[in-house]
């Protein structure tokens, strides 16, 4: 898979493909990443790239001359891929568009913003308009690295196993189970005994547990459009119960305080049964 980066920051851009997964995966010919600067394009002896607001008003905006020239640039380099532009006003970023993006077999070209913003005309030639967030950033280099990043994950081979995308958060609405490794003990917290059974089947319950856990304790709206699965309801009555049994306090716990969450667990229950619709507790 090819991204082009439409830039004026290039280094920006090629320094940070260079390293770890994404720079193994480009030295491996897993996807390849070009970037185009629009300054390149300028015709004046400044290079500029940049005018003032029509109508008045604080900052510069990227004028359409010089961007759209090394739109046409970036297409030529790959032909029907998709154009995104990162920009505040744009679609927030989530791994169901994720997904789309990594499924739809086209490349992508990313638009990086600065200074005031695009001219609508640039915004006007993009597929979709992508943020990654309610907040803004200096320019789009950051959040088009971050939309690669999340893109590349899902390339075969990218990743040591295409398993490891699948069990991300975010990708079936639930939030990720926590993670372990080795020593088992330390600092007076351990691993919890049946990650060390050995028994697959128990394990996945428990990871599964764990997951419809954190995401009622951090995120329970993603409980609206989450994929239920067979037993999902016995996995949110054995929470409950788990919660009544738990120590309170404050303080420093014993390690099954780990997963313990804030909310009374009739608040945090009985949420997530509203959120759900309640019938789908009583199945499996």
């Amino acid at each position: 898979m090819k991204f082009v980066f439409v830039t004026l920051f290039p280094e920006m851009i090629r320094s940070a493909c260079e390293w770890s997964i994404l720079g193994r995966a480009a030295r491996e010919g897993l996807l390849s990443v070009e970037c185009v600067d629009p300054r390149d394009y300028a015709t004046d002896r400044h290079r500029s790239v940049d005018d003032t607001t029509c109508g008045g008003g604080a900052g510069m905006v990227l004028k359409p001359q010089t961007f759209l020239a090394a739109l046409d640039r970036a297409r030529e380099l790959a032909p029907g891929a998709l154009v995104a532009a990162m920009t505040p006003v744009g679609e927030s970023l989530g791994q169901e568009r994720v997904c789309d993006l990594a499924g739809s077999g086209r490349d992508l070209i990313l638009l990086c913003g600065h200074y005031e913003g695009f001219d609508e005309r640039i915004l006007e030639e993009a597929d979709l308009r992508l943020s990654i967030g309610d907040f803004v950033l200096t320019g789009g280099e950051l959040p088009a690295l971050c939309v690669m990043d999340a893109v590349a994950r899902f390339i075969p081979g990218v990743l040591g196993k295409q398993v490891s995308a699948e069990e991300d958060s975010f990708h079936h609405s639930l939030l990720e189970y926590p993670q372990y490794t080795r020593p088992v003990a330390y600092r007076g917290k351990s691993v919890p005994e049946l990650l060390l059974s050995g028994d697959h089947a128990k394990i996945g319950q428990w990871r599964r547990k764990e997951s419809l856990r954190a995401t009622c304790r951090y995120r329970p709206e993603l409980l609206r459009s989450m994929q239920w699965q067979k037993g999902d309801g016995k996995l949110f009555l054995a929470m409950k119960e788990e919660e009544k049994r738990s120590p309170r306090g404050t303080g420093k716990t014993e390690e099954t305080q780990v997963f313990r969450l804030h909310w009374e667990p009739a608040v945090w229950y009985n949420t997530a049964y509203a959120l759900t619709g309640g019938p789908l507790l009583a199945r499996g």
